[in-house]
């Protein structure tokens, strides 16, 4: 006997869940499927950025962050430690914690919002009168009718050919998180936002960590200056980064990993570490999703194809996050989930993603949101820029934290703001205010004349939003 609904959403990531709960909430009737598991085989929503991604990865660096202030800053502040050492299996027990309470925490969301949950895989069957048959494939089976689905399935870590993942010697972000002590010598190939996270982490703990990036710039996304900024800070930290560069064969046995590569120079080269990290980037994931039964289009990534407004090419069928076209961000996915729902209830949903913000939590953090430099040079578009130092701001020198910048960029004629950049202390915090600004239109004169709290690293941003017209006050 199968069961009725209005929605059925397969995927409990941030696109998937988020849009259950907003469907919910406009009166329908949601079903969410997911098959993600915890170490005892129970529930785990909440998808890659909450088991394997953003929330395990922050709570990894905020323990070697304490750990490297411990040891290497205290001093500064009159502050006395000896013997300072890291428990590696208590840091990742306590990271394993945080991870069930956001686990737990989208469960009761469920039953909150009378989402009703089943843990399992959601796959296509065939079409069905009104709607479409589905099938839940977990420790109980289960036949599903929807009128409407929401694919939000999505991604994998992209492994690299010749080299598969083994979670023991080469891994991917989910055996990066799973380290049970401080390899010695730590290789990455790929300096992308995981890569970097990671190598800060164990880099802090006491790992000698290599990077091999085959692109010839480092961080090719972000806006040059703010990337020569960040690179010097990596450099000083140690974290060794190796641009432009070919990689061969890679072999590995119980003693480590050997990686066969090419220097910028064409120079042959091997590294030798204890462990192996590939970040070079991920694919959407639509294994086992059966889309050949119901002819759901896929692009030659292997994406859901789906216009502006999330719809795919069936009727009644969407889908969000890293499913589909634009930046595998979960803070995008949800974005689209909520948008989604709304359409789905006759409302208008909005994304929009020229507004949406990039964030790298590294030490220093980097953040951005909007245009690049380089983007407005090769558009042609007039700009003005204006950068503004973290060396120069009270509330940096007070934290012992003044490495970076804030920079904005305005059309040359309107004054609107283009893009904000920031390297620096919260960097991921201070960028929510240009966000703001953008999605109202604002100008960089607008930011200027507001009144920010002093001492606070924020006032960098003003002052940054002063320097489009040259006239900062505190530098």
């Amino acid at each position: 006997m199968s069961k009725q609904f209005d929605v059925v959403v397969i995927g409990g990531g941030p696109g998937g869940y988020i849009a259950a709960i907003r469907a919910a909430q406009l009166g329908m009737n949601v079903a969410c499927i997911d098959e993600w598991k915890n170490d005892k085989g129970g529930p785990a929503p909440g998808g890659t950025c909450t088991n394997v991604g953003c929330i395990p990865s922050k709570a990894l660096l905020q323990s070697s962050e304490h750990f490297e202030q411990a040891n290497h800053h205290f001093a500064d502040h009159g502050i006395t430690v000896k013997d300072v050492k890291i428990d590696v299996a208590k840091m990742i027990a306590r990271k394993d914690t945080v991870v069930k309470q956001n686990n737990d925490g989208i469960l009761y969301l469920f039953k909150k919002n009378k989402v009703t949950f089943f843990h399992g895989r959601g796959s296509f069957v065939k079409a069905a009168e009104g709607g479409y048959e589905l099938q839940v494939s977990g420790a109980a089976d289960e036949t599903l009718v929807a009128k409407q689905v929401v694919v939000a399935t999505g991604s994998n870590a992209r492994a690299l050919a010749g080299a598969p993942f083994d979670e023991q010697n080469i891994l991917s972000n989910d055996g990066a998180l799973r380290l049970g002590a401080v390899p010695k010598r730590l290789g990455l190939i790929g300096s992308g936002v995981i890569g970097l996270e990671m190598g800060s982490v164990w880099r802090r703990l006491g790992s000698e960590v290599t990077v091999l990036e085959g692109l010839p710039t480092f961080l090719g996304a972000v806006d040059e200056q703010i990337a020569k900024e960040a690179k010097k800070a990596f450099d000083k930290q140690g974290l060794n980064i190796q641009l432009g560069v070919k990689v061969g064969d890679i072999t590995h046995s119980k003693k480590g990993v050997s990686v066969a590569y090419t220097n910028a120079k064409g120079e042959a080269q091997t590294l030798e570490v204890d462990k192996l990290i590939i970040s070079i980037g991920r694919v959407p994931n639509t294994h086992g999703l059966n889309v050949e039964a119901v002819g759901l289009q896929l692009d030659e990534r292997g994406a859901i194809v789906v216009d502006d407004d999330c719809r795919t090419n069936l009727p009644g069928v969407w889908a969000v996050g890293d499913v589909v076209r634009g930046p595998m961000l979960a803070h995008k996915a949800e974005e689209e989930g909520v948008a989604v729902a709304e359409r789905m209830a006759g409302q208008h949903g909005h994304v929009n993603f020229n507004t949406i913000p990039w964030v790298i939590y590294t030490s220093p953090e980097i953040a951005w949101v909007g245009q690049t430099e380089q983007q407005l040079k090769a558009s042609g578009r007039a700009y003005k820029a204006g950068t503004f130092p973290f060396l120069a701001n009270g509330r940096a020198r007070a934290l012992g934290d003044t490495t970076g910048m804030v920079k904005f960029l305005a059309d040359a004629a309107t004054d609107e703001i283009l893009g904000v950049h920031i390297v620096g202390p919260m960097a991921s915090e201070l960028i929510a205010e240009a966000v703001v600004a953008m999605e109202f239109k604002a100008s960089s004169e607008d930011i200027a004349r507001i009144c920010h709290a002093h001492p606070s690293l924020s006032e960098a941003t003003k002052e940054a939003a002063l320097a489009v017209d040259k006239r900062t006050l505190n530098f």
